[in-house]
């Protein structure tokens, strides 16, 4: 009699991953209030960035933290903060050059330290083990999970504040809607403002995590280019791709 084959797991339904679709619901129902229900929004974006720490304690905990939970915890992030800061950028023009540059270095930054991860540490490897001889700020920023969170967090509440002050009774005066099509959304916030005092006071409080995030996204877009600068050289070394210099 032939043993009994393996049983395959649903690695889609584990509960990290369950808890990840959850997030991406919440993000989606906040993108919809996003132009006209600023409190509703930022309830339902608060909510999924704050199961983005239970999703990993229970890979953890579990024992089910995968790649592709990790691919999809990323994903979810940059594409609710690039979501938020394209709203941003519509909300207040003069400063768009800003929020697109902020996205174009979280998603460059990210990208490439996971790249250089898997090009150079190996299949297995986790984008969030950091060597001893890395910069510190990664160091620090990836190896606590304390730090991991507030600064995520934080960072997100910086924007969330930008967002909901855009509400506030001196932004409503009509410049956040440019566009005719929105006129209607516009009438729509007029009724929904957002009084600017508490989002003021978070707004200066998160401002210095949000910076230190963004010195993080640079220091893994350079680190993760020299990574795989140094991977390439040895490769050509390797191959003999290396021309000898000339006298």
């Amino acid at each position: 009699m032939s043993p009994n084959p393996p049983r395959t797991e649903n690695v889609y339904l584990f509960i990290p991953n369950l808890i990840g679709y959850t997030r991406i619901t919440l993000a989606l129902a906040s993108l919809h209030y996003m132009p006209y229900h600023p409190l509703t929004c930022a309830t339902l974006y608060t909510l999924s960035c704050l199961l983005d720490a239970i999703d990993g304690l229970a890979a953890r905990h579990l024992h089910q933290s995968t790649h592709f939970g990790a691919v999809l915890d990323m994903l979810t992030d940059r594409c609710t903060t690039s979501c938020l800061l394209v709203f941003l950028a519509t909300a207040f023009p003069r400063w768009s050059i800003l929020f697109q540059g902020l996205i174009s270095l979280d998603y460059s930054s990210h990208y490439i330290h996971m790249y250089a991860t898997l090009a150079m540490g190996g299949n297995r490897k986790s984008h969030k083990e950091i060597g001893d001889g890395r910069h510190w700020a990664l160091r620090v920023y990836y190896s606590n999970t304390v730090v991991l969170f507030i600064t995520c967090f934080g960072n997100e509440l910086f924007f969330l504040t930008v967002y909901l002050l855009s509400f506030s009774m001196e932004a409503a005066g009509g410049q956040v809607w440019a566009s005719p099509w929105s006129a209607g959304a516009m009438e729509r916030a007029r009724a929904n403002k957002v009084d600017q005092f508490i989002p003021g006071i978070l707004l200066w409080a998160s401002a210095p995590v949000m910076v230190f995030k963004q010195y993080v996204n640079v220091i893994q877009l350079v680190e993760g280019s020299r990574w795989l600068v140094r991977g390439d050289r040895e490769y050509r070394r390797e191959m003999g791709l290396v021309k000898k210099r000339v006298e």
